[in-house]
Protein backbone atom coordinates (compact mmCIF):
# COMPACT_ATOMS: atom_id res chain seq x y z
CA UNK A 1 0.00 0.00 0.00
CA UNK A 2 1.39 3.23 -0.89
CA UNK A 3 1.45 6.29 1.15
CA UNK A 4 2.21 9.97 1.45
CA UNK A 5 5.93 10.01 3.59
CA UNK A 6 5.46 13.80 4.82
CA UNK A 7 7.88 13.05 7.54
CA UNK A 8 11.02 14.01 4.54
CA UNK A 9 10.41 17.69 5.27
CA UNK A 10 10.77 16.90 8.61
CA UNK A 11 13.77 14.71 9.25
CA UNK A 12 16.59 17.54 9.58
CA UNK A 13 16.87 20.76 11.32
CA UNK A 14 17.93 22.42 7.41
CA UNK A 15 14.81 21.16 5.81
CA UNK A 16 12.32 21.94 8.16
CA UNK A 17 13.46 25.62 8.54
CA UNK A 18 13.12 25.56 4.60
CA UNK A 19 9.43 24.63 5.17
CA UNK A 20 8.96 26.68 7.64
CA UNK A 21 5.28 28.69 7.13
CA UNK A 22 5.19 31.08 10.23
CA UNK A 23 8.52 32.78 11.17
CA UNK A 24 8.77 35.51 14.71
CA UNK A 25 10.83 38.21 14.23
CA UNK A 26 11.65 41.15 17.04
CA UNK A 27 10.17 43.99 14.96
CA UNK A 28 6.60 41.28 15.67
CA UNK A 29 6.55 42.56 18.88
CA UNK A 30 5.22 45.39 20.76
CA UNK A 31 6.35 45.69 24.43
CA UNK A 32 3.95 47.14 26.78
CA UNK A 33 5.90 49.40 29.76
CA UNK A 34 4.34 50.70 33.10
CA UNK A 35 5.37 54.44 33.92
CA UNK A 36 5.75 55.70 37.08
CA UNK A 37 6.32 59.58 38.52
CA UNK A 38 9.75 59.76 39.63
CA UNK A 39 13.22 59.57 39.01
CA UNK A 40 15.48 56.68 39.09
CA UNK A 41 12.80 54.26 40.06
CA UNK A 42 12.60 50.37 39.32
CA UNK A 43 9.72 48.89 41.04
CA UNK A 44 8.96 44.82 40.56
CA UNK A 45 5.67 44.04 39.79
CA UNK A 46 4.59 41.22 41.88
CA UNK A 47 2.11 39.38 39.97
CA UNK A 48 4.02 39.50 36.45
CA UNK A 49 7.39 38.52 37.90
CA UNK A 50 10.33 39.95 35.10
CA UNK A 51 8.10 42.87 34.33
CA UNK A 52 8.61 46.27 36.44
CA UNK A 53 7.43 49.98 36.40
CA UNK A 54 9.70 52.57 35.69
CA UNK A 55 10.33 56.20 35.53
CA UNK A 56 11.21 58.31 32.83
CA UNK A 57 14.45 58.31 32.61
CA UNK A 58 14.89 54.73 32.77
CA UNK A 59 12.27 54.02 30.61
CA UNK A 60 14.11 55.74 28.22
CA UNK A 61 16.92 53.38 29.09
CA UNK A 62 15.06 50.34 29.06
CA UNK A 63 13.54 51.42 25.26
CA UNK A 64 17.16 52.10 24.10
CA UNK A 65 18.07 48.85 25.55
CA UNK A 66 14.98 46.88 23.77
CA UNK A 67 15.28 49.09 20.33
CA UNK A 68 19.09 48.00 20.41
CA UNK A 69 17.04 44.35 20.36
CA UNK A 70 15.21 45.01 17.79
CA UNK A 71 11.95 45.76 18.97
CA UNK A 72 10.49 48.81 16.94
CA UNK A 73 7.61 50.04 19.60
CA UNK A 74 6.44 49.89 22.40
CA UNK A 75 2.98 50.83 24.52
CA UNK A 76 2.82 52.81 27.62
CA UNK A 77 0.88 52.46 30.60
CA UNK A 78 0.48 55.17 33.82
CA UNK A 79 0.56 54.03 37.07
CA UNK A 80 -1.54 56.97 38.54
CA UNK A 81 -1.19 58.49 42.76
CA UNK A 82 -4.68 57.54 43.83
CA UNK A 83 -4.20 61.31 45.19
CA UNK A 84 -4.07 62.32 41.28
CA UNK A 85 -7.59 60.31 40.40
CA UNK A 86 -11.13 61.99 40.24
CA UNK A 87 -14.67 61.08 38.74
CA UNK A 88 -13.33 62.28 35.20
CA UNK A 89 -9.71 60.76 34.93
CA UNK A 90 -8.80 64.62 34.42
CA UNK A 91 -4.93 63.86 34.71
CA UNK A 92 -5.28 61.95 32.00
CA UNK A 93 -6.03 65.76 30.28
CA UNK A 94 -2.74 67.63 31.34
CA UNK A 95 -0.24 67.92 28.99
CA UNK A 96 2.50 67.99 31.60
CA UNK A 97 1.65 64.47 32.71
CA UNK A 98 3.20 61.49 33.45
CA UNK A 99 2.47 59.89 29.60
CA UNK A 100 2.94 63.26 27.58
CA UNK A 101 6.55 63.99 29.16
CA UNK A 102 7.40 60.69 28.78
CA UNK A 103 6.69 60.47 24.92
CA UNK A 104 8.54 63.93 24.86
CA UNK A 105 11.54 61.50 26.46
CA UNK A 106 11.45 58.96 24.43
CA UNK A 107 10.90 60.71 21.03
CA UNK A 108 13.80 62.84 21.73
CA UNK A 109 15.82 60.15 22.67
CA UNK A 110 14.94 57.44 20.03
CA UNK A 111 13.19 59.36 17.13
CA UNK A 112 12.44 56.59 15.02
CA UNK A 113 11.15 54.06 17.84
CA UNK A 114 7.17 54.03 17.60
CA UNK A 115 5.42 54.80 20.89
CA UNK A 116 1.81 53.55 21.13
CA UNK A 117 -0.33 55.09 23.96
CA UNK A 118 -3.38 53.57 25.32
CA UNK A 119 -6.17 55.61 25.68
CA UNK A 120 -8.54 54.97 28.31
CA UNK A 121 -9.66 56.72 31.79
CA UNK A 122 -9.34 53.91 34.00
CA UNK A 123 -6.12 54.58 35.16
CA UNK A 124 -7.00 57.97 36.26
CA UNK A 125 -10.53 57.50 37.33
CA UNK A 126 -11.33 57.14 41.26
CA UNK A 127 -13.86 54.29 40.35
CA UNK A 128 -12.04 52.82 38.25
CA UNK A 129 -14.03 52.55 35.27
CA UNK A 130 -13.18 53.54 31.76
CA UNK A 131 -15.52 56.59 31.75
CA UNK A 132 -17.95 59.15 33.06
CA UNK A 133 -20.54 57.19 35.39
CA UNK A 134 -23.88 57.90 36.30
CA UNK A 135 -25.46 58.22 40.15
CA UNK A 136 -25.89 54.30 39.46
CA UNK A 137 -22.83 53.14 38.18
CA UNK A 138 -23.32 53.36 34.73
CA UNK A 139 -20.39 54.18 32.14
CA UNK A 140 -22.22 56.65 29.92
CA UNK A 141 -21.27 56.62 26.89
CA UNK A 142 -21.24 60.11 24.78
CA UNK A 143 -20.00 62.13 27.63
CA UNK A 144 -17.22 59.85 27.76
CA UNK A 145 -16.49 60.38 24.23
CA UNK A 146 -16.12 64.12 24.58
CA UNK A 147 -12.97 63.17 27.06
CA UNK A 148 -11.60 60.61 25.39
CA UNK A 149 -11.54 62.73 22.19
CA UNK A 150 -9.44 65.34 24.81
CA UNK A 151 -6.69 62.84 25.99
CA UNK A 152 -6.00 61.56 22.51
CA UNK A 153 -5.29 65.15 21.70
CA UNK A 154 -3.13 65.52 24.63
CA UNK A 155 -1.31 62.52 23.21
CA UNK A 156 -0.74 63.56 19.87
CA UNK A 157 0.25 67.11 21.19
CA UNK A 158 3.08 65.26 23.02
CA UNK A 159 4.58 63.54 19.86
CA UNK A 160 2.71 59.90 19.73
CA UNK A 161 2.84 57.52 16.95
CA UNK A 162 -0.51 55.78 17.37
CA UNK A 163 -3.46 56.20 19.42
CA UNK A 164 -4.91 53.02 21.03
CA UNK A 165 -8.59 53.07 22.38
CA UNK A 166 -9.13 50.50 24.90
CA UNK A 167 -12.40 51.95 26.40
CA UNK A 168 -15.06 50.34 23.89
CA UNK A 169 -17.08 52.96 24.03
CA UNK A 170 -19.87 52.79 20.97
CA UNK A 171 -18.31 55.60 18.07
CA UNK A 172 -15.16 56.54 19.63
CA UNK A 173 -13.07 55.84 16.92
CA UNK A 174 -15.31 58.28 14.36
CA UNK A 175 -14.61 61.10 17.44
CA UNK A 176 -11.57 60.57 18.07
CA UNK A 177 -10.48 60.44 14.12
CA UNK A 178 -12.33 64.00 13.54
CA UNK A 179 -10.93 65.48 16.87
CA UNK A 180 -7.78 64.43 15.44
CA UNK A 181 -8.01 65.94 11.90
CA UNK A 182 -9.24 68.83 13.72
CA UNK A 183 -6.40 69.51 15.11
CA UNK A 184 -3.77 68.57 12.04
CA UNK A 185 -3.39 65.43 13.58
CA UNK A 186 -3.94 63.63 9.93
CA UNK A 187 -0.43 61.11 10.37
CA UNK A 188 -1.97 59.76 13.66
CA UNK A 189 -2.47 56.40 13.25
CA UNK A 190 -5.76 54.86 15.47
CA UNK A 191 -4.79 51.30 16.96
CA UNK A 192 -8.60 50.20 18.10
CA UNK A 193 -8.96 47.89 20.74
CA UNK A 194 -12.05 46.35 18.76
CA UNK A 195 -12.58 43.31 19.97
CA UNK A 196 -11.59 42.87 23.59
CA UNK A 197 -13.44 40.56 26.17
CA UNK A 198 -14.36 41.29 29.26
CA UNK A 199 -11.38 38.92 30.49
CA UNK A 200 -10.30 37.56 34.02
CA UNK A 201 -6.64 37.79 32.46
CA UNK A 202 -6.40 41.02 32.63
CA UNK A 203 -6.13 40.86 36.51
CA UNK A 204 -2.27 41.17 36.63
CA UNK A 205 -2.43 44.28 34.47
CA UNK A 206 -5.00 45.99 37.02
CA UNK A 207 -2.92 45.38 39.77
CA UNK A 208 0.08 46.79 38.01
CA UNK A 209 -1.85 50.12 37.43
CA UNK A 210 -4.13 49.73 40.90
CA UNK A 211 -6.61 50.37 38.38
CA UNK A 212 -9.59 47.49 38.81
CA UNK A 213 -12.86 48.96 39.27
CA UNK A 214 -14.36 49.80 43.03
CA UNK A 215 -17.60 49.10 41.85
CA UNK A 216 -19.12 46.10 39.43
CA UNK A 217 -17.48 44.84 36.79
CA UNK A 218 -16.69 46.02 32.93
CA UNK A 219 -19.03 43.86 31.09
CA UNK A 220 -21.86 46.81 30.06
CA UNK A 221 -18.82 47.76 27.68
CA UNK A 222 -16.42 44.97 26.95
CA UNK A 223 -17.06 42.30 24.64
CA UNK A 224 -18.56 38.64 26.33
CA UNK A 225 -16.89 35.76 25.79
CA UNK A 226 -19.11 33.78 24.43
CA UNK A 227 -19.80 35.88 21.13
CA UNK A 228 -17.64 35.57 18.14
CA UNK A 229 -20.07 37.86 15.59
CA UNK A 230 -20.16 40.73 17.85
CA UNK A 231 -16.67 40.51 18.20
CA UNK A 232 -16.83 40.35 14.07
CA UNK A 233 -19.65 43.40 13.88
CA UNK A 234 -17.50 45.66 16.33
CA UNK A 235 -14.42 45.03 14.30
CA UNK A 236 -15.86 46.00 11.27
CA UNK A 237 -17.34 49.02 12.63
CA UNK A 238 -14.24 50.54 14.11
CA UNK A 239 -12.56 49.78 10.75
CA UNK A 240 -15.90 52.11 8.75
CA UNK A 241 -14.91 54.60 11.31
CA UNK A 242 -11.67 55.08 10.52
CA UNK A 243 -9.66 52.74 12.43
CA UNK A 244 -5.86 52.23 10.85
CA UNK A 245 -5.02 49.31 12.81
CA UNK A 246 -7.56 46.56 14.48
CA UNK A 247 -6.69 44.53 17.80
CA UNK A 248 -8.06 41.79 19.78
CA UNK A 249 -7.70 41.06 23.57
CA UNK A 250 -6.50 38.86 24.97
CA UNK A 251 -4.82 36.50 22.29
CA UNK A 252 -4.48 32.64 23.32
CA UNK A 253 -7.80 32.40 24.35
CA UNK A 254 -9.19 34.08 21.45
CA UNK A 255 -7.19 32.86 18.78
CA UNK A 256 -10.63 31.81 16.42
CA UNK A 257 -11.43 35.71 16.89
CA UNK A 258 -7.77 36.68 15.74
CA UNK A 259 -8.00 34.24 12.45
CA UNK A 260 -12.12 35.16 11.68
CA UNK A 261 -11.03 39.05 11.95
CA UNK A 262 -7.88 38.31 9.91
CA UNK A 263 -10.17 36.89 7.22
CA UNK A 264 -12.57 39.90 7.23
CA UNK A 265 -10.61 42.79 6.66
CA UNK A 266 -7.45 44.22 4.84
CA UNK A 267 -6.40 45.93 7.56
CA UNK A 268 -3.26 45.45 10.03
CA UNK A 269 -4.84 43.26 13.15
CA UNK A 270 -2.67 42.69 16.59
CA UNK A 271 -3.44 40.83 19.26
CA UNK A 272 -2.53 41.63 22.74
CA UNK A 273 -0.81 38.78 24.69
CA UNK A 274 -2.38 39.99 28.19
CA UNK A 275 -1.17 39.85 31.87
CA UNK A 276 -2.86 36.99 32.62
CA UNK A 277 -1.49 34.63 30.23
CA UNK A 278 2.28 35.91 30.70
CA UNK A 279 2.07 35.59 34.38
CA UNK A 280 0.39 31.48 33.90
CA UNK A 281 3.43 30.33 32.29
CA UNK A 282 5.89 32.47 35.00
CA UNK A 283 3.90 30.76 37.47
CA UNK A 284 4.48 27.02 35.88
CA UNK A 285 7.71 27.57 35.32
CA UNK A 286 8.40 29.16 38.88
CA UNK A 287 7.30 25.28 39.97
CA UNK A 288 9.40 23.91 37.23
CA UNK A 289 5.88 22.89 35.24
CA UNK A 290 6.96 24.63 32.11
CA UNK A 291 10.10 26.24 30.91
CA UNK A 292 8.94 29.89 30.27
CA UNK A 293 11.16 30.87 27.37
CA UNK A 294 10.13 28.42 24.96
CA UNK A 295 6.53 27.92 26.30
CA UNK A 296 6.33 32.09 25.02
CA UNK A 297 8.51 31.35 21.61
CA UNK A 298 5.39 28.36 20.87
CA UNK A 299 2.49 31.04 22.54
CA UNK A 300 4.02 33.71 20.88
CA UNK A 301 4.87 31.91 17.31
CA UNK A 302 0.89 30.01 17.22
CA UNK A 303 -0.47 33.96 17.65
CA UNK A 304 1.26 35.26 14.83
CA UNK A 305 0.30 31.82 12.62
CA UNK A 306 -3.22 32.62 13.60
CA UNK A 307 -3.09 35.95 11.70
CA UNK A 308 -1.53 38.61 13.77
CA UNK A 309 0.52 41.21 12.13
CA UNK A 310 1.81 42.28 15.41
CA UNK A 311 1.88 41.09 18.98
CA UNK A 312 1.76 43.02 22.43
CA UNK A 313 3.34 40.82 24.84
CA UNK A 314 5.56 41.03 27.67
CA UNK A 315 7.19 37.99 27.42
CA UNK A 316 9.33 39.35 24.16
CA UNK A 317 12.85 40.81 25.93
CA UNK A 318 12.79 36.89 27.19
CA UNK A 319 12.67 35.12 23.79
CA UNK A 320 14.73 37.53 21.49
CA UNK A 321 17.73 35.34 22.14
CA UNK A 322 15.75 32.63 20.49
CA UNK A 323 14.73 34.04 17.05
Amino acid sequence: MEFKRLRRNRKTSAIRSLVEETRLTSSDFVVPIFVIEGTNKKEAIEKMPGVFRFSVDLLVKEAEALYKQGIVAIALFPKVDAKQKDETGSSAFDKNGLIPNAVKALKKALPKLCVICDVALDPYTSHGHDGVIDENGNVLNDPTLKLLCRAATVLADAGVDIIAPSDMMDGRIKAIRQMLDIHGYFDVNILSYSAKFASKLYAPFRSALDSAPAKGDKKGYQLNPANLNEALLETKTDEEEGADMLLVKPALFYLDILCKVKERTLLPVGAYHVGGEYAMVMAADKLGYLDAKTTFYESLLCIKRAGASFIFTYAAPQILDLL
